[in-house]
């Protein structure tokens, strides 16, 4: 084991061995919970995007590179011990870029396409009542989405219209906090 710590610690593996414990720390850190790796969003331009690494999260994109950048430095050093150290370090950076694009292209197969579906898709839709009546405070309702899925939503009206079961109404505006929608009947945007 001695071996490993020594070479891990020689240069050209040096220079990159402080940024793969940052890796390591960061991705601890996101197992417990206490950071989102796709906080920083997907990575569709950009640099990385230009070399081809786009796609994906930007905080994996660049711990891969880490990883595989540490690991070639630490077999080219060893494999290769007669080439100068710096000529490793360039190459290990290349076999880092390489790697890392088809771990890119991999993981993309997997991840969904498009953005995310988030409440805000619904407004603007129509929805029928499935309540006996939607008040201030109480009701629910059906809606359609575009790609043919439905949902049952919660509602609330802000008037005093007549909105029961059955009565088409449009979902005008979303309240996060109190996780539903305000809702007016269909035929007010007919008159």
């Amino acid at each position: 084991m001695g071996g490993f710590f020594e070479a891990a610690l020689s240069f050209p593996t040096v220079v990159l061995t402080p940024l793969l414990v940052v890796v390591i720390g960061y991705w601890l850190v996101v197992v417990v919970g206490g950071a989102d790796p796709e906080g920083d969003g997907v990575e569709g331009g950009g640099f990385l995007g230009f070399l081809g690494l786009g796609g994906v999260p930007a905080s994996v994109v660049v711990s891969l590179l880490i990883v595989f950048a540490w690991f070639a430095t630490l077999a080219g050093s060893q494999l290769l011990g007669a080439i100068p150290a710096a000529l490793v370090l360039g190459a290990a950076v290349v076999v880092a870029w390489i790697a890392a694009r088809v771990a890119v292209l991999i993981i993309k197969r997997f991840l969904p396409p498009g953005a995310e579906p988030s409440r805000a898709d619904f407004l603007g839709l129509t929805c029928v009542v499935r309540t006996g009546r939607v008040t201030r405070t109480f009701g629910q309702a059906e809606v359609h989405a575009p790609d043919g899925s439905s949902a049952i939503v919660q509602v609330r009206q802000a008037g005093d219209d007549d909105l029961r079961a059955g009565t088409v109404a449009v979902l005008y505006d979303v309240d996060r906090d109190g996780d539903f929608f305000w809702i007016i009947p269909a035929d007010i945007a007919q008159k």
